[in-house]
């Protein structure tokens, strides 16, 4: 079947020249495209037309294009399902991530609210669930839990005054909100929405997965029964950790046992829903079911004194304004806040935009959430994103359009408004417990360690040390520490490439790593040599070294001692009288006047210019006189990887590739990018030495040049050293010359 499949494959032959980049200039006319100017963009930006007005107009506002296609008849049943379902899994979600806030559960229900309102009509995602989220939560109060501590005073700040304790750790949560959403909508305006593709999925897992241990350390307290006060900082989780056994004795036995029991019904009903949820209409709401239950089935507040929801704050309340000053005080936590926010809910909106097949707008979704953050804000609510679990909720449950979103807030704003005291006999314990369950999908990523560790170790690198510097330092901190880790692997990639040398396939046109294959070709005295990345100031020293380790000889080092060896050979013949030619020892081995260094400071060899014959280094040469071997004649640098080039790269190829000429090796570069190759004519790269005959559209046309020139390799003057051991013997030169001069001069010289 082997023979069969080769006899099928298809045959091409392609007849043409061999093309270096001139002579393909010369026979196909090149399109000079000039490059707009900044000028010339504003230009464009700031025209107005009709047409441009209505995309804009679609594209702040994208529920005009997916309102006109809304089909009432096949989408509209699913969307109030959806709705319903996911309505309440976030009620209970926002109940549960405000205790990671430090703020009263009832605002919760808040982030379930109003931040969707706007997002209906900015978002470009169909199926997300807009509310909170664990880390934004836990972050937040992080913030909260600094400037509000539970024990002690709280932050110096004006706007504290005559506030309970209640009252300003939630001005302190919707100001930081407030500032993330300013940060958000800045970044959607100035079109910066490509800042999400520096964080990785890798380090977004390893970050989650650091986020699950905080998260789940924080909620111990309430699943334990103790008064732990919240604690921020770099080694806050160990110092938590610490509070939480010193009072391990003084655990509530009820918290505890209900805790697990639920936690244990919880997670079984959550399999049960993954397993059977082709089945299953709409998932099973055990959240609200199990609290409803608790609420009602058992009186443990006065039984077993045990903390519960209490007082829900009943209808809404007339906007705030966010305090300055807390600005100042948590810009820098706000920051990051804004960037995870985004990142989250981005990468969840790519996964089912991409399942069903529509476009979303990293842009406009920075200034949805923008929006909608700052809309929340004022009226109390914390830092909104997306959750996994809900916005599978409201997918799996027949969810077409955010009409699904609109409706589970409008179940958020029913309970706030009618019937949240039905909610108030909640043990905190319980929405521990659901906290603590719904981590299950972040905390199996550690399952990724030794998955990358055999796959990829720089990645591997950048998940461990997102996790831990987000374990040990904060969250805030932690993805400062993972940026870093992730750069510093993407500049080990590019500073230290996996360079290559090249060969030949027989009987194609195809070049490969001479490692990789067992029957490839080499053609002797050539050196195919590919580096796979830009080539910049941070790596051109590597580059070079990395070209000299291919090549087996340091250039200008061979050049240095080529020059000694000229000066050493003429000081020895000037010493005889007899004149060896008519035109004299000096010309025809150079001079030792230190001609030798040019005025670019780089060693230059001796100046034979204007003999009609070279010095064959290749010959064997006296004892005494002693140049490094160079079998190589040709070195083609393959640039088919090469992106782009900067300035000090640029001068440090100039060097490296004179240091070659000079010592008679010719440089051909290959498959050189057209941006490169303007930059390098406009960066006067070219000169009596670098040419652009150099240049090779791809690595066979180079090859086949190469192979061509070999074949005259030997016309033209030869200078090569014949006999001789020592300069006490005779030593015996022979001359070619030129080829149309038949006779052949012998000369002897007795040193």
């Amino acid at each position: 079947s082997s023979v069969r499949m080769v006899t099928l494959r298809k045959q091409y032959a392609v007849a043409r020249p061999v093309y270096s980049e001139d002579s393909l200039a010369e026979d196909h006319n090149k399109v000079y495209r000039q490059n707009k100017t900044i000028v010339d963009h504003m230009r464009e930006y700031l025209t107005w037309d009709l047409k441009r007005a209505k995309n804009s107009a679609v594209s702040l506002l994208p529920i005009i294009s997916w309102m006109r296609t809304y089909s009432v008849r096949e989408w509209l049943l699913g969307d109030v399902v959806s709705g319903i379902s996911t309505g309440m899994v976030a009620i209970m979600q926002g109940l549960a991530f405000s205790l990671l806030a430090s703020l009263p559960p009832s605002y919760g229900l808040y982030t379930a609210f109003f931040p969707m309102l706007t997002y209906f009509f900015l978002g470009t995602s169909r199926h997300i669930s807009v509310g909170s989220f664990p880390v934004l939560s836990l972050m937040v109060g992080a913030v909260v839990t600094r400037l509000v501590p539970e024990v002690g005073p709280p932050a110096n700040i004006t706007g504290f005054e005559d506030l309970t304790q209640e009252q300003q750790r939630v001005l302190v949560a919707s100001s930081v909100t407030f500032l993330m959403g300013i940060f958000q909508l800045a970044m959607g305006i100035l079109q910066v929405g490509f800042i999400v593709v520096y964080l990785s999925d890798t380090l977004v897992s390893g970050f989650t997965t650091a986020a699950a241990i905080h998260i789940l350390v924080s909620q111990l307290k309430f699943v334990l029964g103790l008064t732990v006060p919240g604690i921020s900082g770099p080694l806050s989780i160990i110092y938590t950790l610490k509070e939480i056994f010193d009072q391990i004795t003084s655990t509530n036995i009820c918290d505890l046992v209900m805790s697990i029991a639920i936690m244990m019904v919880v997670f079984i009903v959550k399999e049960l829903n993954d397993k059977y949820k082709a089945k299953l209409p709409v998932p099973i709401p055990i959240e609200t079911v199990i609290a409803c239950g608790v609420s009602y089935g058992f009186n443990f507040q006065t039984r077993y004194d045990i903390d519960v929801v209490g007082k829900m704050v009943s209808g809404y309340e007339s906007p705030i304004a966010p305090n300055v000053e807390v600005f100042q005080e948590s810009a820098v936590e706000a920051f990051p806040i804004a960037i995870v926010g985004f990142a989250v809910a981005f990468s969840v909106a790519k996964v089912y935009s991409i399942k069903h097949d529509y476009t979303i707008d990293g842009n406009q979704e920075l200034i949805a959430f923008g929006v909608s953050n700052i809309f929340g804000a004022s009226f109390r609510s914390f830092a909104a994103s997306t959750a996994l679990s809900r916005t599978a909720v409201q997918e799996s449950s027949g969810g077409k359009t955010q009409i699904a979103g609109l409706i589970s807030a409008a179940m958020a704003m029913i309970v706030t408004l009618a019937l949240g005291f039905l909610l108030e006999p909640l043990p905190t314990s319980v929405l521990g417990a659901l906290v603590i369950v719904n981590l299950k999908g972040m905390l199996v990523q550690f399952r990724e360690i030794p998955y990358l560790w055999i796959r990829d170790k720089p990645e591997c690198v950048v998940w461990v040390g997102t996790c831990l510097g987000a374990i040990l330092l904060g969250l805030d901190l932690g993805l400062v520490v993972g940026l870093g880790v992730e750069l510093l692997t993407v500049v080990y990639r590019t500073q230290f490439p996996r360079c290559s040398v090249l060969a030949n396939i027989p009987g194609t046109d195809l070049y490969k790593d001479r490692k990789d294959y067992t029957h490839i070709s080499e053609i002797p005295g050539v050196k195919i040599f590919r580096i796979p990345s830009p080539i910049f100031f941070a790596n051109i020293e590597f580059f070079r070294d990395k070209l000299v380790e291919t090549v087996g000889f340091n250039p200008l080092r061979v050049l240095r001692k080529r020059n000694k060896a000229l000066r050493k050979i003429n000081k020895r013949l000037q010493k005889k009288e007899d004149d060896v030619t008519a035109r004299g020892p000096e010309e025809l081995f150079g001079t030792t006047d230190g001609s030798s260094m040019n005025v670019d400071g780089q060693e230059r060899p001796s100046d034979l210019k204007d003999l009609p014959f070279r010095v064959d280094w290749r010959a064997e040469l006296p004892v005494d006189v002693t140049v490094p071997r160079v079998d190589l004649h040709s070195l083609i640098l393959d640039f088919s990887a090469v992106s782009f080039l900067d300035i000090s790269a640029l001068k440090g190829l100039k060097a490296a590739l004179k240091e070659f000429i000079r010592v008679d090796v010719e440089v051909y570069i290959v498959s050189c990018d057209e941006c490169i190759l303007e930059k390098l004519h406009s960066c006067r790269f070219f000169d009596e030495e670098i040419l652009t005959s150099m240049f090779f559209p791809t690595l066979h046309d180079a090859t086949l040049h190469v192979l061509d020139r070999s074949k005259d390799r030997s016309r033209g003057w030869v200078v090569s050293y014949l006999n001789g051991q020592s300069w006490r013997k005779e030593v015996r030169f022979r001359i070619r010359l030129p080829l149309e001069e038949t006779s052949e001069r012998s000369l002897s010289l007795c040193c």
